[in-house]
């Protein structure tokens, strides 16, 4: 499979999203990635599994690093890709065009045209960023090659509606578990009802409130929520366990320690175990460079609500922030779909900077 570099960004796009890479399933694409920027003289390719890593060593004073994920979430007969037009508005249909193909195939574009950039660049395209973090293709690098994540500045291209969207929030999971006894469904008073049991930590987050919190000037809304029930054991038996899976999103401002006390607050009473925790990122936008990156794409800085991998740069002391096409709302949609216009503005942004800095 060949990738055409010299394609504009929205074919590239096009070629990215079909070529079907659902995490844990990347290899073609990424095979295809390196053997496409492997030729190009200005730059030192370095693969990690399928991670490709490809950067400028021109000895500018500052580095940028800039990223995106080359996995998306399963298929749904979304591909291959299709135009549609909606309202007179043109757009590239299928699954990996928001989350994140288009802002990857900018990225490649941009990696062979700018050969002198004003700014030293390390280009990450990686894997498996759509499941657990143990398999994350930034992470199993970073913790074999340190080296190559040192950077002055970070750029996700994260679906962000082609504005800037700074940090982002942190995620934490937790089971909360009842217990009951087992009997007959005819004798339901001879047993106790597990399911039952689990009405009050349903109503307590159906009654939750989610907060609005400032970090260095911008506005995270967080959330608690009920993302999945287990109980049961046959159609006529009590069940005597019960397992309610929750996630909240917390603002960067918040560490996973302050995440798990406040879970466990509104909680209190229940059998609670955490079973996953990511720090969130804070907005990074009092950084220099960052100032200068948002004024020379023109966006107006944003929160980011979901956790992305923002916050592994964030960890690093390295300012960072989301800018891609696409809206996130759409991410993982069924109609997962991006505007044409918004592929060609991230470029321009992109193009303006590190062409300027």
């Amino acid at each position: 499979m060949l990738l055409d570099l010299t394609a504009t960004s929205v074919e590239l796009t096009r070629a990215l999203c079909d070529i079907p890479s659902v995490s844990g399933d990347e290899k073609t694409l990424a095979d295809a990635i390196e053997a496409a920027v492997a030729p190009l003289a200005h730059l030192e390719v370095i693969r990690h599994g399928n991670t490709i890593v490809a950067r400028t060593n021109l000895g500018r004073a500052q580095r940028v690093a800039i990223a995106g994920h080359i996995d998306t979430v399963p298929i749904n007969a979304n591909v291959p890709t299709r135009d549609i037009e909606i309202d007179g508005v043109p757009y590239l249909w299928g699954r990996g065009t928001v989350d994140m193909k288009a802002g990857t195939a900018v990225q490649l574009k941009l990696a062979a045209e700018l050969t002198d950039p004003a700014i030293d660049i390390t280009w990450m395209w990686y894997d498996n960023e759509e499941v657990e973090a143990s398999k994350n293709g930034l992470g199993l690098l970073a913790a074999v090659r340190p080296e190559l994540f040192q950077a002055d500045f970070a750029i996700l291209g994260e679906p962000s509606n082609g504005e800037v969207e700074g940090g982002c929030n942190g995620t934490l999971r937790a089971i909360v578990r009842t217990t009951g006894v087992r009997a007959h469904a005819a004798r339901a008073w001879i047993g106790e009802n597990a399911i039952h049991r689990a009405a009050p930590i349903l109503a307590r987050l159906a009654e939750y409130r989610a907060k609005e919190v400032p970090v260095d000037g911008l506005l995270y809304r967080e959330s608690l929520s009920a993302v999945r029930i287990t109980g049961g054991v046959a159609g006529n038996v009590i069940p005597d366990a019960c397992e309610v899976e929750v996630n909240y999103r917390f603002a960067p401002s918040k560490s996973a320690a302050d995440a798990e006390a406040h879970v466990r607050g509104v909680l209190a009473g229940f059998d609670v175990e955490i079973t996953d925790a990511a720090e969130g990122a804070r907005p990074g936008l009092d950084a220099p460079i960052a100032q200068q990156f948002v004024a020379a794409v023109g966006a107006e800085p944003r929160p980011k609500y979901g956790w992305t991998d923002v916050a592994r740069f964030s960890a690093l002391s390295i300012p960072a922030v989301n800018y891609g096409p696409g809206d996130p709302h759409l991410a993982h949609h069924d109609e997962e779909r991006v505007p044409l216009a918004q592929i060609d503005a991230v470029e321009r942004g992109l193009r303006a900077w590190l062409t300027s800095h």
